[in-house]
């Protein structure tokens, strides 16, 4: 059971240690690839992205959860690859995740491709369906749009 001392890791790829890096993918690979059948190219090259942020709860320096946020070219920030541990779920860890995420994100408009059973998770975070369902790698999907938060100061203009 994951102790109290959890902590949420952000940076960017050249930020990351070898080991880090190393621990994160495996995390996605042993979920993504492994636990759920699904062959693909889990390094997509956008991982070293300048834009890309890599957002990792951890116990113990051991990853418990991971996402992270790619620049998209038109400024709009994208969410993927979230994660929690299978020893690690139904402990709250990927909404605190989604919650620091969307800190970073700012109000920048968000995006995101949700496995379609965890659409609910997303729209308490203010996703809203995009378009159509679609089937990737065998699990059908959902995209999801989070429009950008009006800033404090733009209400009393």
């Amino acid at each position: 059971m994951p102790s109290q001392t959890t902590e949420i890791q952000t940076a960017s790829f050249a930020d990351l240690d070898a080991r880090t890096f190393h621990d994160l993918l495996k995390l996605r690979i042993d979920v993504f690839v492994v636990e759920q059948n699904c062959p693909y190219p889990e390094l997509d090259g956008r991982d070293v992205e300048d834009g890309t942020r890599h957002l990792w709860l951890t116990d113990r320096g051991a990853p418990l959860a991971y996402l992270r946020i790619l620049a998209d070219p038109d400024g709009t920030a994208r969410i993927g690859r979230v994660v929690v541990a299978p020893e690690a779920r139904g402990g709250g860890h990927a909404g605190r995740l989604m919650t620091a995420a969307l800190e970073v994100v700012g109000d920048r408009p968000s995006v995101l491709d949700a496995q379609s059973h965890l659409v609910g998770f997303y729209q308490r975070f203010g996703f809203t369906v995009s378009g159509p369902e679609y089937v990737e790698d065998g699990i059908p999907h959902t995209p999801m749009r989070r429009t950008g938060r009006p800033r404090a100061d733009d209400a009393n203009h």
